[in-house]
């Protein structure tokens, strides 16, 4: 070889050739496969390998190389996914003179640099020290491929041991570089001594801190050896323990928090495992997560409640209208938990239909006491886990709704909101109302278990207060444990006083407005009551009444007028026409037709039932989309008029020759309940004997085969209906009087209740 040389150059990132030493390295830069393609086809294969300073740099700056590589013979080429996998033979050391550039090709001006050998005595005992060495530290042995052992135990030259050392052994970049610019022989044998007495010191020191740490370690904390260990070799280097590490900080915690002992024992039995675990295996995902939940859901952090009753009295009136009865049973609740310092009482059930304000009581309740509130729907719920949560087992396994629940409340003494207690389902995977007998029962829930987090958890400071809107739909076992707190429909005059001191304020507030700038009177509330809301609570009145502020805000901002008062006329022009028509009763005496009252889910409601017949083979048709219970009762209510035909003076052959038509309007609504019987009985005797019924009268009750009218539920509702459409006798079920102090007074000054026992006295007093 010539003493200087041009030759095409790869840049290496991390990877230092030496000669006469075989290396297989990776291609894929563009301008190195270029380089390689053109040592094969111009330079008989030879080819300058040269290592970058910084490794992480992709683009080639000159300044960024070394300036000592190695001439290299391309050996092997493969080509695999766009890349070449080159096997190179180092061949001498080079020295860049100067680097140019062609065709996107990197080339170097190179000056051979040959090995400098010293005294050959002092090469050949240092060569025998560093194998002496090398032979004593394992751990530099098992580092080398089995054949460059095999070859030092057969003896090679000085130069060949220093390089293989230099290719083969675990060394930094830089000092591998040093040994590639090291010419001198003996030097680098001395360079190379120098790492292995390193190395020996090292072994030496690990050593020490094992002695150490087996020293500070009894038979007890045998389990803690390697973390002492670590401990200790990070004292040795003088580096401060890392007090933000995860394992340290999550000790940390479970032994700074007063934990109960059950929940500590637990948590430290899992980080022990947590510590054994590879960070990146799954399983330790899995364990850090379970003690995330473990340690974080409260298990010793409450709120003082609110002592004084009197402003908790002041809470509930300030956000409450009405519902003397609920708050009273609120108050008496609470002034016995304050007396016996328990809360072992049947659960709080608030029952009635959608709008009357269970759920803000339930905030109200929270506020009164000081206390945190947290939510949890159940509507809809058919899964088990859903309520305990699912084993760890399952992927992706979490805590119930409770203990979620429970995260999010901060504390053991939240009041805990079961919303749609009613809407519980179940099927094939487990019943979910089960699960929460145990939530529910204070005999049992201070040891509730939730198959996710798997230790008993205390429920029994919780204040639980449960919503329905049905009281039938609540599971039995579920409603033993519940005391039922009703809150019936609103009266006019309630939903008024509500309008004025709580939804008025409210939407004013909410949609920017100054009072001065939003005026509305009783009249005009009265109005949108009757003509543009039909519900049992105030939810549709205060979504009026946000749309008339809405539009307030507008009208100011575009018209650019200083106040808006609400009057009928502005409200026909912004709402549209009357939705409702108040007092919707009939406006005349009518035969087969006869006003019925039923209890729906919004409170009550009128309920028109109509009668007719004509020629046919004697069939009962009825329509309307009538439930079970209600088809039942027409067919006791015909046979009843079948059975006392000649008492209604009606042709006992009437009923073959006639077919019969029973129809409840409004057919896409469904119907059904057990208080239709009196209005159906009375419907088909006004129908088949041709006499009027009473126009302002309604009536309720379900009637046996014998006549007898049963007592109904829900009087206090149907009352609100019949009064809210302007009729002025009602025809109840005498059974019912005893429900009569349920009804507000302004209904019973203006309405006439008529008890009655058998369907005789309801013909009697409904027909003219």
């Amino acid at each position: 070889m010539e003493n200087e040389l041009q030759l095409p150059v790869i840049c290496t990132r991390g990877i230092i050739v030496f000669p006469d030493q075989e290396v297989i390295i990776e291609v894929g830069r563009s301008a190195s496969i270029k380089a390689v393609e053109m040592a094969q086809n111009s330079f008989e294969s030879n080819i300058f390998l040269v290592c970058q300073k910084d490794i992480l740099q992709e683009e080639i700056k000159y300044d960024n190389l070394y300036q000592v590589g190695t001439i290299c013979k391309v050996k092997f080429v493969r080509r695999k996914n766009g890349f070449l996998r080159v096997t190179f033979i180092g061949q001498q050391r080079a020295r860049v003179i100067d680097y140019s550039k062609e065709n996107n090709i990197m080339f170097a001006h190179v000056e051979l640099l040959n090995d400098i050998v010293g005294d050959s005595k002092e090469e050949i005992t240092l060569a025998r020290k560093v194998i002496r060495e090398f032979e004593s530290i394992a751990s530099v042995v098992n580092s080398f491929p089995a054949d460059i052992i095999d070859q030092l135990s057969k003896g090679v030259s000085a130069s060949l041991l220093s390089d293989q050392f230099g290719q083969f052994y675990n060394l930094a970049l830089e000092e591998r570089q040093e040994l590639l610019e090291t010419t001198d022989v003996n030097q680098r044998l001395l360079h190379i001594l120098e790492i292995l007495n390193k190395e020996k010191e090292m072994t030496r020191i690990e050593n020490r801190i094992n002695s150490k740490v087996k020293e500070k370690i009894d038979e007890s904390q045998r389990e803690f050896y390697l973390r002492e260990k670590m401990r200790a070799i990070k004292e040795e280097l003088g580096d401060v323990p890392n007090g933000d590490d995860d394992i340290e900080a999550l000790r940390a915690k479970i032994m700074d928090n007063p934990y109960p002992q059950h929940v500590k024992d637990k948590a430290f039995e899992e980080l022990k495992r947590y510590e054994q675990l590879p960070s990146a295996s799954q399983e330790a995902s899995v364990v850090r997560t379970y003690l995330d939940w473990l340690l974080n859901v409260p298990w010793y952090e409450e709120t003082k409640d609110e002592e004084d009753l009197n402003k908790v009295m002041e809470v509930l009136n300030n956000e409450h209208y009405g519902l003397e009865k609920v708050k009273e049973r609120i108050m008496e609740y609470l002034a016995v938990k304050q007396m016996t310092n328990s809360l072992k009482a049947p659960i709080l059930c608030l029952v009635g239909p959608p709008g009357v304000g269970k759920t803000s009581l339930a905030k109200s309740i929270a506020n009164a006491l000081e206390r945190n509130f947290v939510k949890m729907s159940l509507g809809g719920v058919k899964d088990e886990a859903e309520i305990r949560g699912h084993r760890r087992t399952y992927l992706g396994s979490m805590p119930g709704r409770v203990i979620q629940s429970m995260k999010r409340a901060k504390v053991i003494n939240p009041v805990f909101l079961i919303d749609e207690i009613d809407k519980l389902g179940n099927d094939y995977k487990g019943d979910p109302s089960s699960a929460m007998l145990e939530v529910l029962d204070p005999e049992q829930n201070n040891q509730f278990s939730d198959h996710y987090l798997e230790e008993p958890y205390d429920l029994s400071k919780v204040l639980f207060v449960a919503t329905a809107n049905y009281l039938e739909n609540i599971p039995e076992a579920l409603r033993d444990r519940l005391e039922i707190i009703n809150l019936s429909s609103y009266t006019e005059v309630e939903k008024v006083q509500i309008a004025i001191n709580h939804l008025v304020p409210k939407e004013i507030a909410t949609n920017g407005l100054k009072p001065s700038q939003f005026k509305i009177n009783e009249n005009e509330l009265i109005y949108l009551i009757r003509h543009y809301t039909r519900e049992a609570g105030v939810r549709q009145l205060q979504r009026t009444i946000a749309t008339l502020c809405r539009k307030t805000v507008l009208a100011i901002l575009k018209d650019n007028k200083k106040s808006i008062k609400i009057t009928k006329k502005l409200i026909n022009e912004w709402l549209g026409k009357e939705i409702f028509e108040y007092g919707s009763k009939e406006k005349k005496d009518q035969v087969g037709v006869v006003t019925g009252l039923a209890y729906t889910a919004f409170g009550g409601d009128t309920l028109p039932v109509e009668v007719t017949y004509f020629e046919g083979k004697g069939r009962l048709v009825v329509t309307g989309q009538l439930g079970d219970v209600m088809k039942e009762s027409t067919e006791i209510a015909l046979d009843y008029v079948k059975s006392h035909a000649k008492q209604f003076n009606i042709d006992v052959k009437f009923f073959e020759n006639h077919d019969i038509h029973i129809h409840v309007p409004e057919g896409a609504v469904p119907k059904d309940g057990p208080s239709a019987g009196v209005t159906l009985t009375t419907a088909l005797v006004s129908a088949l004997t041709n006499q009027k019924v009473k126009k302002d009268i309604a009536m309720t009750g379900e009637v046996t085969l014998r006549g007898n009218v049963l007592p109904i539920g829900g009087l206090r509702e149907k009352s609100l209906a019949a009064h809210r459409v302007g009729i002025k006798t009602i025809i109840i079920p005498k059974g019912n009087l005893k429900d009569m102090d349920e009804i507000p007074e302004i209904v019973k000054n203006d309405v006439t209740y008529i008890p009655v026992e058998n369907v005789d006295q309801v013909i009697r007093e409904a027909l003219v």
